[in-house]
């Protein structure tokens, strides 16, 4: 009789813990993953015509060459100050759609408010007065639109990796597989957004944007903006319907689709712009390594993707904007040339948890680095082989030379897609242990942005 008391007493006591032991989450299927990860093609289809036509467009209204990087400082500023308060908000966001949709939904239609008032800038400037080549209020509304349009893009990408983040939790795998899709979709959204761009006949197709202010070339950039309006429509859509959050304070701890650990980030106050530089301090030599090495990948990066397509037109094709047809031409060719680097930027992404599986991703991103510099030093090669051929400013130039530039910017889509991931995904995992909201995985996202 002891014995068999014994056993029941041990019976109930199992019965108690399974009783009080939380319900285990469904994991988030991968095609949800899919889905919600949808809205990067929707921003990077805007991103894409932002980086290969609006550094030439702005030219074309007046702005000089050497001024046109200065509208870009809006990028780097806007996801050093608008990630940390998207995320400080939207980690106590108690809204009933959950705390990451509603504002990637405000980011998607703050981005087609901006993308309508670049496209609309030369046709507003000419109703408000402007006239002649150069045109300040049509380079005014632009500017305007220009810097919505950055801080809608970090208003909306940094919820939407932290709602994928939400979904996977500390699965790390998974936390890889969601960034490589988030990869995947911006790839997505850069082929689709660069062949808009290097397509020249959209003034045919939509003939009411071809205006009295707007010439050929703006009228095919205004159509492309168009396009986007759709496009980041229904990519917003998939992905806002596809997660199914948890209002934060909700108790329902079995819905398959809520954000793991939102219990604990009610309670606890995540740290904020100066406690997160504060924890700096706390950084191990591992992660202060990664970060020093983006910043140093992204100050290569960046003049790249600001002027990539000024380059082909000015340095390839020897054109000078609203001066003859070679700039547009090599704007567009250098368009199609981006296109083909998001092809290849899309493979590298689906193949990215295989090969950082088998050779590390330190590795792999290491070697992406040392394949992007050998990348920017051909593309000086050929800038010298170029500027001393006799085809510049009357003549078009050799099919060669163009292939060759077509090539380099292709084989760059690789580190592109490496670079946009794997970093990333190396400092959310080492800043989780840190204690500041979601794992780290939002404040992983800020210092990553922070760096490059």
């Amino acid at each position: 009789m002891p014995q068999d008391e014994r056993q029941r007493s041990k019976s109930r006591a199992s019965t108690s813990r399974a009783v009080a032991r939380p319900p285990a989450r469904a994991k988030v299927p991968l095609r949800k993953l899919l889905k919600v990860a949808s809205v990067a093609g929707g921003i990077q289809f805007g991103w894409a015509l932002q980086l290969s036509l609006l550094t030439p467009y702005v030219q074309e209204l007046g702005i000089p060459h050497a001024w046109a990087s200065i509208i870009w400082l809006c990028g780097p500023v806007s996801g050093l100050f608008v990630q940390p308060l998207v995320g400080h908000f939207s980690d106590r966001c108690t809204s009933r759609f959950g705390r990451r949709r509603p504002f990637i939904v405000c980011g998607a239609i703050s981005i087609a408010v901006a993308v309508l008032l670049i496209g609309l800038s030369a046709d507003i400037g000419w109703l408000l007065g402007d006239r002649g080549d150069f045109r300040p209020r049509a380079i005014a509304v632009f500017v305007f639109g220009f810097w919505i349009l950055d801080v809608a893009n970090n208003m909306t990408q940094g919820p939407c990796r932290a709602l994928l983040a939400d979904l996977t939790g500390k699965d790390h795998r998974r936390t890889r597989v969601a960034n490589a899709y988030f990869s995947l979709f911006m790839a997505v959204g850069n082929i689709l957004g660069y062949a808009t761009g290097s397509f020249s006949g959209w003034f045919k197709i939509l003939p009411f944007t071809l205006t009295s202010a707007c010439n050929v070339d703006c009228a095919n950039l205004k159509s492309a903006f168009f396009l986007d309006v759709i496009f980041i429509a229904i990519t917003t859509c998939i992905s806002a319907s596809a997660a199914h959050e948890v209002p934060l304070g909700s108790h329902d701890q079995s819905a398959p689709f809520s954000e793991e650990g939102h219990e604990q980030s009610s309670d606890v106050h995540e740290a904020f712009l100066w406690e997160l530089f504060g924890t700096f301090r706390y950084f191990s030599g591992t992660i202060w390594i990664i970060l020093i090495v983006t910043a140093l990948t992204w100050l290569g990066w960046f003049p790249f993707l600001l002027f990539d397509t000024d380059w082909m037109g000015r340095e390839i094709y020897g054109g000078e904007p609203n001066e003859g047809q070679n700039y547009a031409t090599g704007v567009r060719m250098g368009a199609l040339g981006l296109m083909l680097n998001s092809v290849v930027l899309g493979i590298t992404s689906v193949l990215m948890e295989k090969l950082c599986r088998k050779w590390g991703a330190g590795f792999i991103w290491g070697i992406s680095n040392i394949l992007m510099a050998l990348c920017f030093l051909a593309m000086l090669i050929l800038y010298y082989v170029a500027i001393h051929m006799d085809y510049r400013g009357h003549d078009l130039p050799p099919n060669g030379i163009v292939i060759a530039a077509l090539i380099i910017f292709t084989i760059l889509g690789g580190p592109l897609a490496i670079t946009y991931s794997v970093p990333y995904a190396l400092v959310s995992i080492r800043t989780e242990s840190l204690g500041l909201g979601q794992g780290g995985h939002f404040y992983g996202l800020y210092v990553y942005k922070i760096f490059f």
